[in-house]
């Protein structure tokens, strides 16, 4: 599989600084109050059990906190978290490489599930029920099927269009949750729990300002907070006031 090529540190940065505003942990996830108590629920149980959490899957539109909240399960759980996207597994023997080397309990993330390739779905199911992978031995004529036997995992799969993940895939998640755009409330919150990752003062009367251009969108909120905090550097004084807000927007040609 070709690696994929990125423009070097600059953009590397901006992952980092992303990643570093995720929550690891549900009480630090701001909104979605109701989806949080039940997932709480279930990784309770699951823990008390001593056993992996049922598969999980996410869907809605994009930003609102679906590959986070995987993410914050495995560290709920104590275990591990791996990940990836559909379009990455071209051909069975990188989801087999993938599920041979999940560790018990841990929770394995697939972004954009919607695109699974139809073989690659098909090999997911034995995985999800019966916790086993059908590989493929040798060709033609003397090919044989064997069973491998794979950990008890956690499948976390999440998708912007739920409506095109097929039936017998969706039937084999036992918690399915829908992650809905959030209140101007929840999202001033968000940015003020960003502004102090982030280091920067913000402004009471900016705050509301940035919630309604969020568009009930943490990453949107937090995309605008970081240029915001560029403006402030650069034309004040390092505060995230109203006035900076309001000339940053303008520049940004936001409304």
């Amino acid at each position: 599989m070709a690696e994929r090529v990125t423009a070097p540190s600059y953009n590397q940065e901006l992952d980092r600084e992303e990643a570093s505003l995720r929550p690891k942990y549900l009480k630090d996830f701001l909104g979605q109050e109701k989806l949080k108590e039940n997932i709480s629920v279930f990784i309770q149980a699951a823990r008390k059990r001593s056993e992996s959490l049922d598969h999980v899957f996410f869907s809605g539109p994009p930003g609102l906190g679906k590959t986070t909240l995987a993410g914050i399960i495995a560290h709920e759980l104590g275990v591990e978290f791996r990940s990836t996207s559909a379009p990455a597994l071209e051909k069975q023997g990188d989801l087999a490489a993938i599920l041979t080397t999940v560790g018990e309990k841990n929770v394995f993330f697939i972004d954009e599930i919607h695109r699974l390739k139809p073989m690659i779905e098909e090999m997911l199911y034995a995985a999800m029920e019966d916790f086993e992978i059908d590989v493929v031995m040798g060709q033609g004529p003397g090919a044989r099927t064997i069973k491998i036997p794979i950990p008890h995992f956690t499948l976390a799969g999440a998708t912007t269009k739920a409506g095109l993940v097929s039936a017998p895939l969706y039937s084999r998640f036992g918690i399915t949750a829908r992650l809905d755009f959030y209140s101007r409330k929840d999202i001033q919150q968000i940015l003020y729990r960003s502004a102090k990752i982030l280091a920067v003062e913000l402004a009471a009367e900016a705050a509301p300002l940035l919630a309604r251009c969020a568009r009930g969108t943490p990453r949107v909120a937090n995309r605008l907070l970081r240029r915001m905090r560029n403006f402030a550097q650069v034309w004040g004084k390092g505060t995230v006031d109203l006035e900076i807000t309001q000339k940053g927007l303008s520049a940004l040609e936001i409304d």
